[in-house]
This record gives C-alpha cells, sequence and structure tokens, in this order.
C-alpha cells in the first residue's frame, strides 16, 4: 500500500510547484515587507527602529536605479527645502571643525548670534550639555537648527575669558545666499560667485550684476566652480540672462513622452552684449553645466577651469505627503548641440569621486558656429587649468591657523601687528606710523611674523613642506586678513587676483559677446 501512497503524494507536489512557479513572488509586496520588519523587530537582539528599516528598503530599492534617485525621509526632505528656499531656523553662524574644537569663522549680521554678541573665534564647546568635541561641523549644523522659535543653549570659550558661559538663544528664520560675492576685479572686469543654484539664484544674481554694471563693469567672470547644481528652472533663467530670446538653453528626454520639453532663452535686453567667461571644475554638475553649456554651446563665451563632474540627468521629485518624498530620475538633459554630458555611472566608486577617465566614449557634436565639443563626460573646457593643493595647506587649515593669525594680527598681538596702524586707528605715542590699506598684501615679514605664531602655539609641521608651499600660504592669509579688515567680500576679491583659473580668464575673455574666429584666441 506504501508504494500507492507515493502516487498520490507526487502529483499534490507537482501542482503544489506549479502553483508556486505561476504565482508571482511579490504579490502583496507591502504586507511582505510589514511581515519581515515585524519578524525582525520581534527577533533582533538590536530592536532597530520600524521607520529606519522601512527607510531602508526604500534607499535600496532606488540604488538599483542610478546614482541619483534618492528617498528623502523627514530630516532630508526638510534640510531639501532649505537648501532650494535659501531660508533655515538657526542662530545665524558660520562654523568650521579646527582638530577637535568648533569654532565660530563669523555672526552673520542682523541674526540672533550677532545681536548676542556671539564672535568670530568663539569656541562652541557644548550644544544643549552635550560636548562638541566629537562630532562634525554637519551634526553640529543639525543640532543647532531647528524650529523657528525653539531654543537652543550653546556654551562659549572665548579667549581672554576664564571661563565658559551659556548662551541660550531662540532660532529665527535666517537667509542663504545663493549668490554670496559680486565684486570688480579690476575697473572692468565684474566677478559673481553662484554658490548653488536655489528659488533665490536668479533674484540674487540680478542684483549683484546690476550693482556691477552700475560700477562700470564691461565683461564678466561668472564662478560655477565646486556648484552642485540645483533647481533646472533656475538655471535656465540665468542662462537667459546672457542669451538672446529663442536660444536653446536646454532640452529634457525622457521614457515617457510626458518629460520630453525644451526650454528656450525668452527674455532680451539683458547681458547678451556683455564679454562672458565662465569657471568650471570636478565640482561643477546638474544646474551649473545646463548654464556651461547652454554659453558654450551657442559661442556665446569661453569656459575655462577642468572638466566638470558630468551629471546629466534630471530628477523629478515625488512627495509623499506632507515631510517624505522620492527624487526619481525621469529624462536626461540634452546641451543646445544635442550633447548628453552624463558620465558613465558603471564603477561608481570613481564616478561619485568625479574621476573622469580618458577610456571613455565621447559623442561629437558642433556649437553654433562649428566649433568641436564632447558628450558623456561633463563639460569640458575651451580652456583646461588644472589647480591642487598641497597637503601642508589643508593641515594648517584644519588647525585654525590662517583664522587664528587673522585674529591676532587684527587684535595687535603679534610682534608685526603690534607696531602697524589698522584701518580706523590714528596715530598715538605708542603706536607705529606705517597704515594698513587694501593694498597691503602678505609679504616675507607677514610669513615670519605667522611662523613665529605657529610656533608660540606649539603648531607642528613641516617646514621644508611650508616653504614648498609659500605662495599658496601667501593666499590664504591674505585672504583670512583682508577678510578681517575689510569684510568677507574683499577678503575673496584679494583671493581671486591671484587664482590662476581666474587669471586665465583674464587673459582669454573675448573682446566681444559672440565668438568669432577674430577673437585672437584658440581654445586649447
Amino acid at each position: 500500500m506504501r508504494k500507492y501512497i507515493w502516487l498520490l503524494i507526487i502529483p499534490l507536489v507537482l501542482f503544489s510547484f506549479r502553483f508556486s512557479l505561476n504565482q508571482d513572488p511579490w504579490d502583496n509586496s507591502l504586507e511582505k515587507l510589514a511581515e519581515i520588519t515585524d519578524l525582525v523587530q520581534k527577533n533582533s537582539y538590536q530592536n532597530p527602529p520600524r521607520d529606519e528599516m522601512i527607510y531602508s528598503s526604500i534607499r535600496g530599492l532606488l540604488q538599483t536605479l542610478d546614482p541619483h534617485s534618492y528617498f528623502l525621509e523627514p530630516q532630508s526632505y526638510a534640510r531639501m527645502r532649505e537648501d532650494q528656499s535659501g531660508k533655515y531656523a538657526g542662530l545665524g553662524i558660520q562654523i568650521q571643525k579646527q582638530e577637535d574644537r568648533l569654532v565660530v569663522i563669523a555672526p552673520i549680521e542682523g541674526t540672533p548670534a550677532w545681536r548676542l554678541g556671539i564672535q568670530a573665534g568663539d569656541n562652541i564647546t557644548h550644544i544643549d550639555g552635550q560636548s562638541t568635541k566629537p562630532i562634525s561641523s554637519f551634526e553640529a549644523m543639525q543640532r543647532l537648527r531647528g524650529k523657528r522659535g525653539t531654543q537652543v543653549t550653546v556654551t562659549l570659550a572665548r579667549e581672554g575669558l576664564d571661563k565658559t558661559f551659556d548662551l541660550t538663544i531662540t532660532r529665527e528664520e535666517i537667509t542663504l545666499y545663493s549668490v554670496p560675492y559680486g565684486f570688480l576685479l579690476d575697473k572692468d572686469t565684474g566677478y559673481i560667485f553662484i554658490r548653488n543654484f536655489a528659488e533665490n539664484t536668479t533674484r540674487e544674481f540680478e542684483d549683484k550684476i546690476k550693482s556691477l554694471a552700475a560700477q562700470g563693469m564691461k565683461r564678466l567672470i561668472l564662478d560655477l566652480r565646486l556648484n552642485a547644481g540645483g533647481p533646472l528652472f533656475q538655471s535656465v533663467e540665468i542662462s537667459d540672462e546672457f542669451l538672446p530670446r529663442g536660444a536653446m538653453v536646454v532640452s529634457l528626454k525622457g521614457r515617457r513622452p510626458e518629460y520630453n520639453r525644451q526650454f528656450r532663452a525668452v527674455r532680451d535686453n539683458q547681458y547678451e552684449g556683455i564679454p562672458l567667461v565662465v569657471l568650471i571644475d570636478e565640482g561643477s554638475a546638474s544646474a551649473s553645466e545646463i548654464v556651461a553649456g547652454a554659453i558654450m554651446d551657442n559661442d556665446r563665451g569661453y569656459i575655462v577651469g577642468e572638466v566638470s563632474f558630468g551629471k546629466g540627468l534630471v530628477q523629478t521629485v515625488y512627495p509623499l505627503g506632507t515631510n517624505m518624498a522620492v527624487a526619481l530620475t525621469t529624462a536626461k538633459y540634452l546641451t543646445p548641440s544635442g550633447r548628453s554630458i552624463q558620465k558613465d555611472y558603471t564603477h561608481l566608486d570613481d564616478y561619485l569621486l568625479a574621476r573622469n577617465t580618458d577610456a571613455q566614449t565621447h559623442e561629437v557634436r558642433y556649437t553654433a558656429h562649428g566649433r568641436t565639443v564632447l558628450g558623456q563626460g561633463g563639460i569640458t573646457p575651451d580652456f583646461e587649468v588644472r589647480t591642487s593643493v598641497k597637503p601642508v595647506i589643508f593641515e594648517l587649515m584644519g588647525k585654525g591657523a590662517y583664522f587664528g593669525y587673522a585674529r591676532k594680527f587684527t587684535a595687535h598681538q603679534t610682534s608685526l601687528s603690534a607696531n602697524l596702524l589698522l584701518p580706523g586707528e590714528q596715530p598715538s605715542a605708542s603706536s607705529g606710523s606705517e597704515r594698513i590699506d587694501k593694498d597691503f598684501r602678505v609679504d616675507e615679514r607677514v610669513l615670519a611674523d605667522f611662523q613665529a605664531m605657529l610656533k608660540s602655539l606649539n603648531v607642528k609641521y613641516a617646514e621644508d613642506k611650508f616653504e614648498e608651499a609659500k605662495t599658496e600660504i601667501r593666499r590664504e592669509l591674505d585672504r583670512e586678513l583682508h577678510t578681517a579688515l575689510w569684510g568677507s567680500e574683499e577678503g575673496q576679491r584679494v583671493y581671486r587676483l591671484t587664482d590662476v583659473v581666474v587669471l586665465k580668464a583674464l587673459e582669454v575673455m573675448p573682446p566681444t559677446a559672440t565668438l568669432t574666429s577674430s577673437t585672437g584666441a584658440e581654445p586649447r
């Protein structure tokens, strides 16, 4: 009888197997995810938060698509809105981690921190009673920000005071500037730096360029280095500032027809007639590359610097309720010549670290005047200028050496500055007669004074490396000293006057707005 039982069981097993093959294993997948989440919560020794497990599942799903589709949980979503709107609720201070110290670089005028007297150089030792030594500057920023009207207590250590002291500060809305700097490098050349693209970028840009035009600007350097992008529409509007009405700015091409769009310049009588150079580097991505590509492909100006990052994918943000969203790649963008600048992301580490490989295949396209341009690997500049920073520069920066010297110098606490007259000071019997003005530059005297301060503070560094990096160290000190004496914009202006990329831009600046064979400058 037993051998006949198997004749009954085998068909049942085969039927069950066939049924399992026909059934979609991911039917009711949300229910399965909930079951797995419950199982882990009940049995794992770690007792992980339920929300974080679900968030991780969503992140994992999106990571199978491309490097730029991502999930925005409540904290990330709030940060994205802050970046795009240009506003956040906080104290209004710039901070930097210097070794294990969290140092205030500067309070922002008019903010709660400024009104309560927080000073550049103050060391924030604790936030709401928790030490800042083990946390990064990003983590500290997250703790200092919060909902408008809420309070945070910071503990400050200040040079000259024996004890730390606490300040309880009410958070207020703080404005983040997308276009922080705009000034004249010389009587004819304007310089504008766009840090990122946000909802207020065009308005801030127009404020800066109108001010420079009123001061006599006749040509412009637009700096998009380290600009990782932002909203598409802002990059289209910035491009429109320089292009004649009807000129192509960018087009989108998606799998679904509704994502296929073209964006053209719609306004005239702006800055279409001003000679222009755009600066880019490996940190210039997305919206920055749209602007650079539009200027380049329309032969509107030269691009100077390094090959850009190579992000040519467009994300659409789909809200999931009030405080979560998914940013999904829905299209790629094409520059006016029809090229995609999206870099290959097969090797993700190389891609995210902005490593461009010469082995990559590039498509060839042509600008409005027939110049050859390459796609599928970022924007290749007309004039390539590679830059590098010696390790000792970052080493001293991380120890707060340049910033600390500038503070001591302006307080007459170094041997050299003790005998100098700083801006606004009147001569006295105990002061020297040499006055410092905006033409002041770091020389061997200042370098020696700087090294004396480092020695007095027991700051270690390799003297041979210091000697090799003297030119760069002078630049850093010039920036910090001019910032401390005349403000951050003057500090940036002096710093850019010795920037090799800016110097190349000045050298190749086209004499007319539209590039022609008569410019005399040959890209290389």
